[in-house]
């Protein structure tokens, strides 16, 4: 009985569908770079280049002049500035292309120029000014202490590694069901499909099957690697960690699915999946906190697919957050996902 059952199963159109998709995607050397290695050498570049250090000092000019060796002198008292003198031309040369953060023009009280849209320079102009303040007299009232925030799951890299693991879901969810149907649409495979003995929402959902079959493994070679050598904490559970990365991973192939749906041509679903995940790398808080974007925008930005999966992901990583807690990003996946399977499978093109 249990034979016959198997034999059933190998038989069945979903299973040989889903089959024939994962010795596709075995085939393609590049998509597993794209799914596999990919992520883990953009995470080893972005962890080098924000590995915890020691911040460095803030390259400023002095414009040469009467009062330009006196300034650079006290400004060199301090372990953040670096200061450097030189003329007014080149000055703004270096200031233009980012290689100083402020300039002290040589003028009595000083001007201070620099670019106020860059935080560096707005941390050089108040350093800047609190040191040639004392020098020229000023006494503090109070010397306050400091307490830096060291703590594991506060770098940079922490935050960032579960933005790249929703990326990538978002990215290989997309592109390998696109491709692939599209492949097949212009091959003349699908109309073949359509004649088969199978149900039309079979060869759809065997795309999908195939795809989470390669999850757990795209999940473990990203949040391994960041775990062991670049030191980003697993705060929550695994399994949650697997629900959430699945429920992604589904909400993004249904999304890939309905991209695909009418194109012809690689060209044309190129351009659409494009269009389609550039509100997520850009609002989507990858690289940087979607705080930092106006709060007109905060309600189309809180329900796009990536944003409520990058935050889904950081509560269990970094926060130890509870399925509860993570309920509502959770059932904006399931509504994208689940809505536009449905979209998909009515407006699909098969020939």
């Amino acid at each position: 009985m249990r034979e016959r059952s198997f034999r059933g199963l190998r038989a069945h159109p979903l299973y040989q569908l889903t089959r024939a998709r994962l010795f596709e995607f075995l085939r393609e050397p590049e998509a597993i770079f794209w799914v596999f290695v990919f992520p883990v050498l953009l995470a080893v570049a972005l962890g080098v280049a924000f590995r915890a250090q020691e911040p460095e000092a803030l390259p400023v000019g002095v414009e040469a002049g009467r009062s330009a060796e006196a300034r650079a002198l006290a400004l060199g008292e301090s372990e953040r500035l670096a200061p450097t003198v030189t003329s007014r031309a080149e000055a703004e040369r270096r200031l233009r292309t980012g290689e100083l953060a402020l300039v002290v023009l040589d003028t009595e009280p000083p001007t201070y120029w620099y670019d106020p849209t860059r935080p560096d320079s707005r941390i050089a102009r108040m350093e800047v000014d609190a040191v040639l303040q004392r020098a020229a007299g000023r006494a503090d009232t109070f010397e306050a202490t400091t307490l830096e925030m060291t703590a594991k799951g506060s770098r940079y890299i922490d935050f960032l590694v579960p933005g790249l693991l929703g990326m990538n879901l978002m990215g290989t969810g997309m592109w390998s069901v696109g491709f692939s149907l599209v492949q097949q649409r212009a091959g003349k495979l699908l109309k073949l499909f359509v004649a088969a003995p199978m149900l039309r929402w079979q060869l759809l959902a065997g795309q999908v099957l195939a795809r989470l079959l390669f999850l757990g493994l795209e999940v473990v070679t990203l949040v391994g690697f960041a775990v062991v050598f670049l030191d980003v904490p697993m705060n929550g559970s695994v399994a949650l960690l697997g629900l959430v990365a699945a429920v992604g991973a589904l909400a993004f192939v249904g999304i890939g699915l309905l991209v695909a749906a009418r194109p012809r041509t690689i060209e044309g679903v190129s351009g659409l999946m494009n269009l389609a995940m550039f509100p997520g790398w850009i609002f989507s808080g990858v690289f940087f906190s979607t705080e930092r974007f106006p709060d007109a925008l905060q309600p189309v930005i809180q329900a796009l697919p990536l944003t409520a999966l990058n935050d889904a992901l950081r509560g269990v990583m970094l926060d130890d957050a509870s399925l509860a807690v993570l309920a509502p990003e959770l059932a904006i996946l399931v509504v994208w996902g689940g809505l536009s399977f449905l979209a998909a499978l009515r407006i699909f093109r098969w020939q």
